[in-house]
């Protein structure tokens, strides 16, 4: 668990003097930073009430394109893990956690957040951690991604943040003309957002022990539904608002789409994660960039987000 009050500074004090450290003395991370001035970045206009903004990112093929499967990951070593950080990348301690300034960054101020252990990726029973380091973290969306929905490290916990303001669904979920109110009790209300190319879930509350509750059924309903053997596919986002807090969680069915593997002109490395469901979708290769349009993003989501009458019987879980 995560202590609410750091000692001595406030943790986001800490961590707003850790990114300027790190941007001052360690060349990788300055660099890599600086380069985001030169990222480039469309919009495209799925609806009225939708965008999605395409960006150019070469420094995150490492990312995009990370070999994930069982002999990748036992071949190489943990780049999570304290024992094998670079020699420059300096970290702030909270709880079993540590921050670290990501070197290769989507956000112009983008965290890293690995467990102090080398444990795998699951997120089932640490929703509370998430939780504690978001309120700490005002300035910030937290964010996960399954060992199977887009963690290049699924060997190795860890959550990640970027600054507030960046991603569309941060203010496009408010007023959508698709959300619908699934659940309206007294500390908590949880909607749905239909007609957004993706299958989301917002639930919104003060308590944490509701949201941990609600959060589970629907982890607990999806792991019945997709009987995975790792846990059920799903991205989260996680921010504190106002003094409550919003979860937003992505239920998927894959893993990479078709185009992922296609060969030649039919290929497109895009691998979405929550940034991507977030509504800003990191292309490495300019090809791929250029090549992406409104059908295009939308045959992909169709493929990689929850199917229909899965999601039906999700929404059903709110009303009992």
């Amino acid at each position: 668990m995560i202590n609410q009050i750091t000692e001595n500074k406030v943790l986001k004090e800490k961590v707003n003097e850790l990114i300027d450290d790190q941007l001052a003395n360690w060349p990788l991370a300055r660099d890599n930073y600086a380069g985001l001035k030169e990222v480039k970045t469309r919009t495209l206009h799925m609806s009225p009430s939708t965008e999605m903004r395409v960006q150019f990112n070469p420094g995150r093929i490492r990312s995009s394109a990370a070999k994930v499967d069982p002999k990748s990951i036992k071949e190489r070593k943990c780049f999570l893990c304290s024992g094998n950080l670079p020699a420059e990348q300096k970290g702030v301690d909270v709880g079993d956690y540590k921050i670290l300034v990501n070197p290769y960054p989507i956000f112009s101020r983008h965290l890293t957040i690995p467990h102090r252990e080398h444990i795998d990726q699951r997120i089932e029973g640490r929703l509370a951690d998430m939780l504690m380091i978001a309120r700490e973290l005002p300035g910030f969306v937290l964010f996960y991604n399954g060992p199977r929905c887009g963690a290049s490290a699924p060997d190795h916990f860890h959550f990640q943040a970027g600054n507030k303001g960046f991603l569309p669904i941060e203010e496009e979920y408010r007023l959508h003309p698709g959300k619908s109110l699934l659940l309206d009790r007294k500390e908590i209300k949880v909607h749905s957002v239909e007609n957004y190319y993706r299958k989301t879930l917002v639930l919104e509350s003060n308590n944490e022990k509701l949201l941990e509750n609600w959060f589970s059924r629907v982890f607990r309903f999806l792991g019945k539904l997709q009987k995975y053997e790792q846990e059920p596919m799903l991205n989260i986002l996680c921010s504190w608002e106002h003094n409550f807090w919003r979860v937003i969680v992505f239920p998927r069915r894959e893993h990479r789409p078709r185009q992922f593997y296609a060969k030649g002109a039919e290929q497109v490395l895009l691998s979405p994660a929550s940034v991507d469901f977030g509504g800003v979708l990191i292309t490495p290769r300019e090809e791929d960039f250029e090549k992406l349009n409104k059908d295009l993003v939308a045959d992909i989501f169709h493929q990689v987000t929850l199917d229909e009458d899965s999601w039906h019987l999700v929404k059903l879980i709110f009303n009992t």
